[in-house]
C-alpha cells in the first residue's frame, strides 16, 4: 500500500514543491494551506505522516500539533519553519513532534526525515502486533517470553559498547567505520560560558556524507566541524566561516568522536551551551535521540608515524596504535598539583563514565582576567570548578583527579576537527587547545599530501 503524506503550508510554491518530490518517490500526498483545514483532512485522509509549517495566519503549526496529537497521539508530525527558534524548536518536540526541519529545505534531508518517520511506524506497528499477540486469549499467556523478543531488534543500541578497534578492518593502512547520525531531532536549553547569553542546540540529523555543521538557528549559513575553519584556541576552540561562528565547541565536539557521529546539524546562537561545565548532557541528548548507522562508511584516519608538537616545557605527541588513546601530564600550583592519566577510547559507555563528567576549572586569578576581557560570562558556581591558593571553594569534585580528565576531553574533541575518527596514541604534556590544533595541522598536511 502507498504511503500519504500531508503537507499543511499557506505558502502555495511549497506545497507544490514538496508535493511534486514526494509523488516522483512513489508517495501520495494530500494538502492543506491552514490549520483549520489541515484538521479536517488529518481526520478524513489518515496520512502516515504529515508536514506541518509552524507560522500560518489563524491556527499557527504548534495548536494544529497539538490537536493531531489528541486525535491521534501516535501520529508522526515534522514541523517545518522558515522563522525558527530554540524555543519554538524546543516546544514542537515536547508535544510530541517527530522532527524539525527549516526552510528552505534541504530535499535530501526532507527525504530521509520522511524515511525514518516511516520506520518509526513499522516500529510502532510491530509494537502493536506483538501486544496483540500477547492478549489474554493468546497461547503464549503464561509463558516467559519478553515483549521485546517478539520485535526485530534495531540496527545499534547506544547501550552497546563494542570497542572501536574491533569495528575496524584488518588492513592497517585503511579502516572503513559506518557513518552515523541521530535518529531524531533533539533540543537542549543553556548558557554559554564565555558570552554568558542564554543560548540553546538544535540537533538535527543528516544524510551521509554531509559531516558536522554548525549553524545558527535563524540563517542558513553554517560551518563546518573542521581544522580548517578554526578561528581561535584561546580559552576555547572556536570555528568560524562568513557570518556562522561556533565558540566553544570541544566538549561537544568530545562526545560525537566517542560516539562516532559522522552526520549532524547543530543549530545554535553562537556559544555551545557551557551545560554543568562538564560534556555529560550531551552524551545524555545523544543516548536520548538515539543512533542511527548509515549504509555508506568512513575512513578511519589511521596515524601511520609520529607527529610532534613542542613548545618551551609543554609537548604533543601522537604515534601509531591499535586504537585512540591518550596520555596527559598536567602540573599545576596548589591544591591541584600533578596528575596523570591514561585512557583508551574503547567504548562509548568508558568515555560516558570516566571522561564526559570532568568539568571546566579555573583559578580565581583567571576568572577576574576573563572578566576584565569580558569573558567567562556564564560560569557559575555549578559549572565550573573555581580553585584558589589553597582549595578548590566552589564544589566537591567528581574524581579526585578531575582535572586532568578534563584536559582528555578537550583534546578527545579538538582531535574530532580531522573530520574523521581517529586511530593513535596521544602523549600530551602540559598542553591545551594550541597545542592541540597546530599538532592537527601537521596531520592534515602530511595526509593531504599522501592522498595526492
Amino acid at each position: 500500500m502507498e504511503k500519504k503524506v500531508l503537507i499543511v503550508d499557506d505558502e502555495e510554491r511549497v506545497v507544490q514543491s514538496i508535493a511534486g518530490v514526494l509523488e516522483d518517490e512513489g508517495l501520495r500526498v494530500a494538502t492543506a494551506r491552514s490549520g483549520e483545514e489541515a484538521i479536517g483532512t488529518f481526520q478524513q485522509e489518515e496520512p502516515d505522516v504529515t508536514l506541518l509549517d509552524i507560522w500560518m495566519p489563524g491556527m499557527d503549526g504548534i495548536e494544529v500539533l497539538k490537536r493531531l496529537k489528541w486525535i491521534a497521539p501516535d501520529c508522526l508530525v515534522i514541523m517545518i519553519s522558515g522563522h525558527a527558534t530554540i524555543s519554538t524548536a524546543m516546544t514542537a518536540v515536547k508535544l510530541g513532534a517527530f522532527d524539525f526541519i527549516e526552510k528552505p529545505l534541504s530535499l535530501d534531508l526532507l527525504l530521509m526525515t520522511i524515511r525514518r518517520a516511516l520506520e518509526r511506524q513499522k516500529e510502532l506497528l510491530a509494537v502493536q502486533r506483538s501486544e496483540e499477540i500477547v492478549s489474554e486469549d493468546s497461547p503464549l499467556m503464561g509463558n516467559t517470553i519478553p515483549l521485546k523478543e517478539l520485535i526485530s531488534p534495531p540496527l545499534y543500541s547506544v547501550r552497546e559498547t563494542i570497542p572501536l578497534s574491533r569495528r575496524t578492518s584488518k588492513r592497517k593502512e585503511t579502516s572503513l567505520l559506518p557513518q552515523r547520525t541521530l535518529k531524531r531531532s533533539m533540543v537542549l536549553y543553556g548558557t554559554g560560558l564565555h558570552s554568558g547569553m542564554k543560548t540553546g542546540l538544535l540537533l538535527q540529523p543528516l544524510p551521509p556524507h554531509s559531516g558536522i555543521l554548525f549553524g545558527n538557528i535563524s540563517s542558513d549559513e553554517a560551518v563546518p566541524a573542521h581544522l580548517d575553519y578554526v578561528q581561535t584556541t584561546e580559552f576555547a576552540t572556536s570555528l568560524k566561516k562568513g557570518r556562522a561562528i561556533a565558540k566553544t565547541v570541544e566538549h561537544f565536539m568530545a562526545v560525537l568522536h566517542a560516539y562516532h557521529i559522522t552526520n549532524l546539524m547543530v543549530k545554535m546562537i553562537e556559544e555551545i551551551p557551557i551545560m554543568d561545565g562538564s560534556a555529560l548532557e550531551f552524551c545524555k541528548i545523544v543516548e536520548e535521540a538515539g543512533i542511527e548507522e548509515q549504509e555508506e562508511r568512513v575512513d578511519e584516519l589511521i596515524i601511520d608515524r609520529r607527529f610532534e608538537v613542542v613548545h618551551r616545557n609543554k609537548s604533543l605527541i601522537v604515534e601509531p596504535s591499535e586504537v585512540f588513546s591518550v596520555r596527559y601530564f598536567l602540573d599545576y600550583p596548589s591544591p591541584i598539583g600533578q596528575q596523570t592519566l591514561d585512557f583508551i577510547l574503547e567504548s562509548e559507555e568508558a568515555f560516558r563514565d570516566q571522561i564526559a563528567p570532568a568539568r571546566t576549572f579555573g583559578f580565581l586569578k583567571d576568572v577576574e582576567m576573563l572578566e576584565r576581557m569580558g569573558m567567562g560570562e556564564g560560569a557559575r558556581v555549578h559549572n565550573f570548578i573555581l580553585v584558589d591558593d589553597e582549595k578548590v571553594v566552589n564544589t566537591e569534585l567528581r574524581f579526585p583527579d578531575e582535572f586532568v580528565r578534563h584536559k582528555i576531553l578537550d583534546l578527545i574533541g579538538d582531535f574530532y576537527l580531522l573530520n574523521r575518527p581517529v586511530r593513535g596514541k596521544v602523549t600530551a604534556h602540559l598542553t591545551g587547545h594550541t597545542e592541540n590544533i597546530s599538532l592537527l595541522k601537521k596531520i592534515q598536511e602530511a595526509t593531504r599530501e599522501r592522498e595526492r
